[in-house]
């Protein structure tokens, strides 16, 4: 299996993403190949002490900024790494990509270059997220901001097939994000796409509002892409706001230090599940091939787990999967 990464996106590349890509050539037994100015990733590689073995390296010059306009990456910036990695996906050079560079230049080219899943409105960027339960996957976090009731269908049936492939979940909980529980509430796009999910080859759980994402109750949760991008946000805040409270208390005198200490194996769970490091990155679902987006201040260890979840899409056969789903619904 060869996957194929950017080399310089994210605020801590190459380092990070050789580190992360040397742990998965050892640990994970995939191949790599590295997109990006190949004599700055040799040096890095040198300089490090990083090995190379198993992994190729396609020589590019141009990388594309977060300030650009992500139309750049099928314009000005068409040889960029990133560019040039979702040139190889769409190709067949690589069975899945990982970035870590703008989110807007990846839909863009994930969209343009790599192509959509045949039938796909639109891809959507599906992070997983912690929740009481375990995990859920969030769809669409930004990627659409507009969308229509049949593209919300299809992000539900694209996650459910994501959280039982990957994630081994028998029947994954579909939730659509609205203001309230009955089928009634919200906009035209939440009651239409309501009455299109109960019949779509989902476990639909219903409307789900937003103080129930995080008890679990869903394992997918469906949003259009403002709705998404403002949850993701705020979850994340408030994840780094209790951590940072809890740290607080637990830190604050020797008898709350003496209380850290006996509960110090819980806090290091609760710390774990937290961290998005454990995840690897958001899934661009919808596309022909995996495309996972890591966190822009990834370290190597998200690097890795980025990569790991890229090759858990590839054996999952995630675009077949969708496909036949799809399939499904047109009977």
């Amino acid at each position: 299996m060869n996957i194929v990464i950017d080399a310089f996106g994210g605020d801590n590349a190459p380092l990070a993403v050789l580190e992360g890509a040397a742990q998965a050539v050892r640990e994970l037994g995939v191949h790599i190949t590295l997109t990006g100015d190949e004599q700055k990733i040799k040096k890095c590689a040198e300089e490090n002490g990083i090995s190379l073995d198993n992994m190729d390296i396609v020589h590019t010059e141009s990388v594309i900024d977060i300030h650009e306009e992500p139309t750049e990456i099928i314009k000005s910036r068409s040889d960029c790494s990133m560019a040039v990695g979702l040139k190889m996906l769409a190709e067949g050079s690589g069975d899945a990509f990982v970035s870590a560079g703008s989110t807007g230049a990846l839909v863009v080219g994930a969209t343009m270059i790599a192509k959509r899943i045949k039938g796909i409105k639109r891809p959507a960027l599906a992070p997983i997220m912690p929740t009481a339960k375990g995990y859920m996957m969030l769809l669409d976090a930004g990627a659409n901001v507009e969308c229509r009731p049949e593209m919300l269908v299809q992000f539900g049936i694209m996650g459910s097939v994501y959280m039982n492939r990957v994630m081994g979940i028998k029947s994954p909980k579909v939730g659509l994000v609205n203001v309230g529980a009955e089928d009634t509430k919200g906009r035209d796009l939440d009651k239409e796409a309501y009455a299109l999910l109960k019949n779509a080859p989902v476990d639909f759980y219903g409307n789900l509002e937003a103080r129930d994402i995080p008890h679990g109750k869903c394992e997918v949760v469906v949003a259009d892409g403002f709705t998404g991008n403002v949850a993701l946000k705020l979850y994340e805040g408030m994840g780094v706001f209790f951590a940072n409270e809890l740290k607080s208390m637990l830190t604050d005198g020797f008898l709350s230090k003496l209380a850290a200490l006996l509960i110090l194996k819980k806090i290091k769970a609760f710390r774990k599940k937290l961290d998005y490091t454990e995840v690897g990155g958001a899934v661009m679902i919808g596309v022909s091939r995996p495309v996972i987006k890591a966190h822009g201040s990834s370290n190597g260890k998200a690097f890795f787990n980025a990569i790991r979840q890229a090759k858990q899409c590839v054996e999952g056969d995630i675009t077949g999967e969708i496909t036949r789903a799809l399939e499904t619904m047109k009977k």
